[in-house]
């Protein structure tokens, strides 16, 4: 239970930094009141998870998720470079994070 709560919690990151990036500095409120929700599901998932999965693990994990999904997202929906060697670097994130997983 603990690791898929670490995947939602690293998939909340992506929203809440997607969330930020909109709210143009906290001045938009839909997007600010997304990310402040976002941000606290997050961490308290990530709290959750912590109690189960070391927190170099953890940490590393729910960074990862949340750092590839924001990418991947600025790259399909924001206009963002998707060259190859920008795609080639998240792919090494992503076999970290399993990396993570396996010898865990």
């Amino acid at each position: 239970m603990a690791w898929l709560v670490l995947v939602i919690s690293g998939m909340l990151e992506t929203a809440w930094a997607i969330a930020l990036d909109r709210s143009a500095g906290l001045s938009r409120l839909v997007p600010s009141v997304i990310f402040v929700v976002t941000l606290v599901l997050s961490m308290a998932g990530l709290a959750y998870a912590l109690r189960e999965i070391p927190v170099g693990t953890g940490y590393a994990v729910w960074v990862g998720i949340g750092a590839v999904g924001t990418a991947v997202i600025g790259m399909l929906a924001l206009g963002e470079s998707a060259n190859l060697p920008r795609i080639l670097c998240l792919v090494l994130v992503v076999a970290g994070v399993i990396g993570l997983k396996i010898f865990h």
